[in-house]
């Protein structure tokens, strides 16, 4: 439960009671806006890990939900251990306070519970900013954790003079490098190709409240990482954790469960919701994950909707199988309802899975690699422009003004994705129809089931008219 990420890396664990600003600060040492933040405690409740770079050196930082005292077995408890386990995986631990409130009870317990763990710690007095959090700074000194530092997460305040701190703690010296803008708000910094095989493959898994999401999750990866249990909407932000599958480098995305938004009453459900259409935008790849014992909700058919408009490549993955008795008649009837309600993506693949028992894992692990190259696929404008002329002449486009409709030629503009264009003198008269008939026998031809394919047509110009 303890493992990490990139063993390989130091690791910073921030960690302290709800709602003193371990969020905040995470986002700021990094330089994303991964982690939920909000006034609304326990807001958190997966550890999340991001990488930051300190002076020129690359650091794994690990976010955490608040520490509670909580009867055994209750989701505070099980956050908890989440939390006690990236304490044993951490290297250095930043133990936050809120200094406008000085030295609490419950932070005093778990400075004991940060102490016994054996690692260096910081004492961090996060928002001490004006004049309220000046005694609480003071206070932190009676942690016995030696010189606090005082900080302004939301402000940026004190985080050069906590950088420094931190590698001096592990033993680093700095690298001269350039200035890095930890705005979080700001441009994002170039990243690799996003082509390039060593570039993990974002993969999110998303569906309704208590799909088993993140237990899924947990046995994707070998290790129980997310909280799980029977509660629906027990996870609350997406949670991005590194894996491998058959060589390739995976980014999997636990997300929290969405509802219809008018069942969506709780702010912190809404901000969970906001985030999980956020994790459907910038994955790759997603993985729609239906209830067996609820297959196929309208819900589950509005999500995977959305992930087709997004333009993400699609898998539909039917979890606890196991509890199905006639598995072929109701594979049948999500097949025939997959295939009228969701022609967008026609031919997507279709697992069935047990994330309590691991069956059928590597069939979904397979599925996700072939949907993400099929995503990526390129066709020559050569063999497109073949396949157009074969088929206008086996099913010829409508007239438009009594004029027989002609598409001159096509090419393809981009993979991820695939997106054609396709040029004709009387774009605006080509029916819908016409199109659709199109983007499945150019899918056909082209082996692409199930990934979304962009089709435009363009008008053409004519050189006889001024």
């Amino acid at each position: 439960m303890s493992a990490r990420t990139n063993p390989a890396r130091p690791a910073i664990a921030i960690v302290g009671r709800p709602n003193v600003g371990k969020s905040t600060l995470y986002n700021r040492l990094t330089g994303t806006r991964d982690a939920l933040v909000s006034d609304l405690p326990g807001l958190t409740r997966d550890r999340r890990e991001g990488e930051a770079k300190f002076r020129g050196h690359t650091l794994t930082i690990i976010d955490t939900a608040g520490l509670e005292e909580a009867p055994k077995g209750s989701i505070q408890a099980r956050m908890r251990a989440q939390s006690e386990a990236a304490l044993q995986a951490a290297d250095l631990i930043l133990f936050v306070i809120d200094a406008r409130d000085g030295v609490t009870g419950a932070d005093e317990v778990f400075a004991r519970i940060a102490r016994n763990a054996g690692k260096p710690v910081i004492a961090v007095a996060n928002k001490s900013e004006g004049k309220k959090g000046t005694d609480g700074f003071y206070d932190a000194f009676a942690l016995g954790f030696g010189d606090p530092l005082a900080i302004s997460a939301e402000h940026g305040d004190g985080l050069d003079e906590l950088e420094r701190e931190c590698l001096a703690a592990l033993g680093l010296k700095a690298i001269p490098r350039r200035k890095r803008n930890r705005d979080p708000d700001a441009e994002p910094e170039p990243e690799e190709d996003e082509a390039s095989p060593q570039r993990p493959i974002r993969v999110a898994i998303v569906g309704r409240p208590n799909a088993g999401k993140s237990t899924l999750v947990n046995a994707l990866l070998g290790e129980d990482r997310m909280i799980t249990g029977p509660e629906p909407g027990l996870t609350r932000d997406s949670i991005a954790s590194d894996t491998v599958w058959q060589g390739r480098p995976i980014r999997l995305f636990d997300t929290a469960g969405l509802r219809k938004k008018a069942k969506i009453h709780e702010k912190g459900e809404l901000l969970s919701a906001s985030d999980a259409v956020r994790a459907i935008r910038f994955a790759e790849v997603v993985v729609v994950l239906i209830d067996a014992e609820r297959p196929l909700e309208q819900q589950d058919l509005i999500i995977a909707e959305m992930a087709a408009e997004e333009g993400r490549a699609l898998v539909i993955a039917i979890n606890k199988w196991d509890l199905v008795e006639n598995k072929q008649a109701l594979l049948k009837d999500i097949r025939e309802t997959i295939a009228v309600k969701m022609s967008q993506v026609l031919g997507v693949e279709l697992v069935t899975v047990s994330a309590r028992s691991g069956r059928g894992l590597d069939r979904l692990q397979e599925a996700v690699l072939k949907a993400h190259e099929i995503w990526n696929k390129r066709v020559s404008t050569n063999k497109l422009n073949t396949w157009l002329a074969d088929a206008m002449q086996r099913h010829a486009a409508p007239a438009s003004k009594g004029r027989r409709i002609k598409i001159k030629y096509m090419t393809q503009a981009s993979a991820r994705p695939p997106t054609f264009i396709a040029f004709s003198s009387q774009a605006g008269g080509l029916p819908g129809s016409y199109v659709k008939y199109l983007v499945n026998s150019l899918r056909a031809a082209f082996d692409m089931p199930g990934t979304p394919i962009r089709f435009q047509v363009r008008q053409t110009h004519n050189p006889f008219v001024d």
